[in-house]
């Protein structure tokens, strides 16, 4: 009887772990700034970045990737991308060259 209680605690946080790294992380873009600048995820999370701007359209450009510059996203529209390798990856809003971010993606 004693073990159950050990074990059942284990599955409950297994269970909770994945849990969190299923969730969406959350970037706010508002007045030319993405809200948090920089953000630490889990390996496997998606990021939701939500254009909050009254009329501005941006991007979230991983270009020091390598990545190609993905479509604008409008006022009330979002862009999400999932992160599956560790690591820390800068990236920028290909119209507006000032406002920079960085994810922090660990295990």
């Amino acid at each position: 009887m004693k073990w159950q209680i050990p074990l059942l605690t284990f599955i409950l946080f297994a269970f909770n772990a994945n849990v969190f790294a299923d969730e969406k992380a959350l970037v706010i873009v508002k007045d030319f700034k993405f809200i948090p600048q920089e953000i630490t995820i889990k390996r496997g999370q998606t990021i939701n970045w939500e254009n909050r701007e009254k009329r501005q359209y941006h991007s979230v450009w991983f270009e020091a990737s390598g990545e190609e510059e993905p479509d604008y996203f409008f006022p009330d529209e979002n862009y999400e991308k999932e992160f599956k390798q560790t690591g820390t990856f800068p990236y920028r809003c290909g119209p507006h060259p000032k406002m920079t971010g960085i994810v922090h993606v660990t295990d």
